[in-house]
Parts: C-alpha cells; sequence; structure tokens
C-alpha cells in the first residue's frame, strides 16, 4: 500500500467516523467538535484529489466560521436538551422509516453498479489547462450563476434565523425608544416643580419621563 492510498483510507475512515459521532454524540459541543474532524478529513481528501484550493476553503469557512458559529450557538441558545429530546422521540419511528428506505435506495445503486473497463486509465488522465480557482470561478459564475445566486439567498435566510432565535427582549432591562424621543413636545420636556416644604412629588409627569 502506497502512502497515497493509505491516507485516503485514513482521512475516509476518519471524516466517516466524524460524521457518525456528530449525529450520536449526546452532547452538542462534542458533535461540533466530531464535525471539526469530518472536515478537516474532508480537507484531506480534496488535497489527494489536487484542489487544494478547495481544501482550504473548506478549513477556513467551514471550520474556522460555520464550526465555531455552531458552538456559539449552542451555548448563547440555552436550549433544554432534555426535553428536545423527548419531542424527538415522537419522531423516531418516521426517521427509522426513511433511513430503511434510504439504505435500500444505496443497496439498489450499488447492486447496479459496473465496474468500467477503462475507468482505472481515465483515473490518471490529465487535468485541464486552467487551475483550480479558475476552474471553480468560470462553473460557479458561468454555468451555475443562478444556483450560486440561490445558495447565498438559502444562506441569507439562514443568518436572519440565528439573529431571530438569539434576539431576545428582556423586561428587566431598561431601553431608550428612539422614536418617541425624536417626536417629542420640546416644551414638555423639563416640568419644573415646586413641592412644598417636607413634602415629594407625586408622580412623574409623561413628559419628562420621556
Amino acid at each position: 500500500m502506497t502512502a497515497v492510498s493509505f491516507a485516503f483510507y485514513l482521512f475516509a475512515i476518519t471524516t466517516l467516523a466524524g460524521g457518525l459521532m456528530t449525529v450520536v454524540s449526546r452532547n452538542p459541543v462534542h458533535s461540533v467538535l466530531w464535525l471539526i474532524l469530518s472536515f478537516l478529513s474532508s480537507a484531506g481528501l480534496f488535497v489527494l484529489m489536487g484542489a487544494e484550493f478547495v481544501a482550504m476553503l473548506l478549513v477556513i469557512v467551514y471550520v474556522g466560521a460555520v464550526a465555531v458559529l455552531f458552538l456559539f450557538v449552542v451555548m448563547m441558545l440555552d436550549v433544554d436538551f432534555a426535553e428536545l429530546k423527548a419531542e424527538m422521540a415522537k419522531y423516531l419511528p418516521l426517521a427509522l422509516l426513511i433511513g430503511l428506505i434510504v439504505l435500500m435506495q444505496l443497496a439498489i445503486a450499488f447492486g447496479a453498479w459496473e465496474r468500467d473497463a477503462g475507468a482505472a486509465a481515465r483515473i490518471a488522465a490529465p487535468m485541464g489547462v486552467a487551475e483550480n480557482t479558475r476552474a471553480i470561478g468560470l462553473i460557479l459564475y458561468d454555468r451555475y450563476f443562478l444556483l450560486f445566486q440561490l445558495a447565498g439567498l438559502v444562506l441569507l435566510v439562514a443568518m436572519i434565523g440565528a439573529i431571530v432565535l438569539t434576539l431576545r427582549h428582556r423586561q428587566d432591562v431598561k431601553r431608550q425608544d428612539a422614536l418617541a424621543q425624536m417626536f417629542r413636545d420640546p416644551a414638555r420636556t423639563l416640568v419644573m416643580t415646586d413641592p412644598a416644604p417636607g413634602q415629594g412629588v407625586a408622580a412623574p409627569i409623561e413628559g419628562a419621563r420621556r
């Protein structure tokens, strides 16, 4: 076994193991860490295929941004995971049925798969003249331009959803009403009172409180 073959099997096994542990881990923080391992192993597979730029994008974007964002979201939302698991237990039969259907489809596809006689010769076929970055740019911004824009729209919706989930209006925190301050009456902004000796103001005036 060559070093490239050993690296391929190593990265493939760690990618599958990381994805499996991401799903079955009980602790969400541990799930994110397993997900990071899966991303790093996938980047190693891209390096073996000669797509170094895609590998670096996977590490920088997914590991450096998305996985860290998952960690912050998990820690900020303060989700009651016991209640969440109790709710998800109701959908366990449906999940098992969907998983069985997917396994059956994979078995059918694998059973009908046949290896071409000339496939081994095409593995080492020379790549095109364009380098990785130029080839990716031509594909994304020329052939699949609309799909690329739709993917950006999906990410925008996900970002808005994350903001809505983390935005909380606490009642015990005082906030300024900017609209009320802009349209307040200047004549009623400051109200002078002259209480009698030994007495205070009974209640604040609405104009002075704003």
